[in-house]
């Protein structure tokens, strides 16, 4: 085609895009990706068997949100970054605040208990696997949002694969907090940052070469 002609097509043609095109498709992919987070969570590990009793703990709860604060930031920040032009630097600090303060919490709970539980409450009973786990309970929910992104208009394809990541990474470390037994802030801090820490980097990395127009 001629450049005449594109331009002419362009500028007679119906190319407006539907409003808050990027929030439908951005819901769509949530919607299609928690279930199947969740189904990965009761084939492959299974609730937790006193998750009643645990809902009276506060560390079960910080467990649980402070991940779904990293997946609502990373929403805010896909949801913007799909669009040419549009600046995410609050969603980044939105991302940002969440793992500081369980930063914050694991330093003081380290120096706050005996020096033999240290270890203990930073390693627990199931490090070997907690990071994997996340990023595998993040996994329909990265691929879901990096689909919705690549019919949408990213211009800096390695942030909105991050933001991809932390959306995912975040929803993962929600559902595995369903399972996981592990309530100490250390433990948290290192194992689920980490978990989170994986589809963020891999959407970067991945962004430049999948969501490129």
């Amino acid at each position: 085609m001629k450049t005449d002609d594109l331009v002419a097509m362009l500028a007679t043609g119906n190319v407006a895009v539907p409003r808050r095109a990027a929030s439908r498709r951005l819901r769509m992919a949530l919607l299609a990706g928690v279930p199947l987070s969740l189904l990965i969570l009761f084939v492959e590990y299974g609730m937790r068997r006193d998750i009643v009793q645990a809902m009276f703990w506060p560390m079960f709860w910080v467990k649980v949100l402070f991940p779904l604060c990293i997946a609502a930031a990373g929403y805010v920040a896909v949801q913007r970054l799909a669009r040419p032009g549009v600046e995410a630097r609050h969603a980044w600090l939105g991302a940002t605040l969440p793992v500081l303060v369980i930063w914050a919490l694991a330093v003081i709970a380290w120096f706050t208990v005996p020096m033999e539980d240290r270890m203990p409450s930073l390693m627990g009973q199931s490090w070997r696997i907690c990071a994997a786990s996340i990023s595998l309970m993040a996994l329909p929910v990265f691929v879901a949002t990096l689909v919705a992104l690549k019919g949408l208009a990213p211009t800096r394809p390695a942030l909105a694969g991050a933001a991809a990541g932390a959306l995912a990474g975040g929803v993962g470390a929600s559902v595995y907090a369903l399972h996981c037994m592990e309530l100490t802030a250390p433990f948290l801090a290192v194992w689920y940052v980490s978990g989170i820490a994986v589809p963020v980097l891999v959407g970067a990395l991945l962004g430049p070469r999948l969501l490129r127009w």
